[in-house]
């Protein structure tokens, strides 16, 4: 059972922890991402709604789908400076890993602007842990870094992501087209301002290890 990386790391990112009622957002150590190998191979997109083309390569199956996966997550973590940040971390419910979370900033101190992706297991979809997941990793954005907005994107027949963005707080923004499969599809984009954030904000989550985060990511101060 999983409550909390094993060790803490040299590197501050992999410290970072976001907790909530329901559960634990945890910096995606490799110990950790090892548990959640599993999940991974459960993941394999089958039928519509077909997900973004990524590296975490949700069309393949066997291992080079789970080598894929990890190359992914390794090269992002490897990614960060004051331009460019991708935090992951791992979803842990009552002590089993169970999905990814990771938070992105481009340009971060000239706009103070984030961006979300997350999946989860199969088998623990449709219980209200997309939400849950989503306000976390926002309360790590704007209470601990101190965003000044956070936007999203789905597939317009990803209903359950889109409704995760309209249950938080977001507004429609728009339009947008990516690949899936390799052929194009259109996307609906979502913004929340911290104004908007604020107007939903929760008092029963915890953030960890943020402070010491803050210089690795280019942050000299939160606003």
């Amino acid at each position: 059972m999983l409550t909390t990386a094993a060790t803490p790391s040299a590197y501050p990112p992999l410290n970072v922890q976001v907790h909530t009622p329901r559960l634990a957002l945890l910096g995606a150590t490799d110990e950790l991402l090892e548990h959640l190998i599993p999940a991974v191979r459960k993941g394999i997109a089958t039928e519509p709604p077909w997900p973004f083309d990524d590296p975490m390569s949700l069309y393949q199956d066997g291992p080079e789908r789970e080598w894929a996966w990890l190359r992914g997550v390794w090269a992002g973590r490897g990614r960060v400076g004051a331009g460019f940040w991708r935090l992951y971390f791992v979803v842990v419910v009552d002590g089993e890993p169970v999905g990814i979370q990771d938070l992105i900033g481009t340009d971060f101190a000239a706009f103070g602007t984030v961006c979300t992706f997350s999946w989860l297991d199969p088998d623990v979809r449709g219980a209200g842990l997309g939400k849950e997941m989503r306000q976390a990793v926002l309360h790590l954005a704007f209470a601990g870094l101190g965003a000044r907005e956070a936007n999203s994107e789905a597939f317009i027949d990803n209903t359950a992501s889109n409704r995760v963005s309209a249950a938080v707080g977001y507004t429609p923004n728009g339009a947008n087209w990516a690949t899936r499969r390799g052929e194009p599809a259109e996307l609906n984009r979502w913004r929340l301002t911290r104004e908007q954030w604020i107007e939903h904000r929760r008092d029963d989550i915890d953030l960890v290890g943020v402070d010491d985060c803050l210089p690795v990511l280019g942050i000299e101060s939160v606003r």
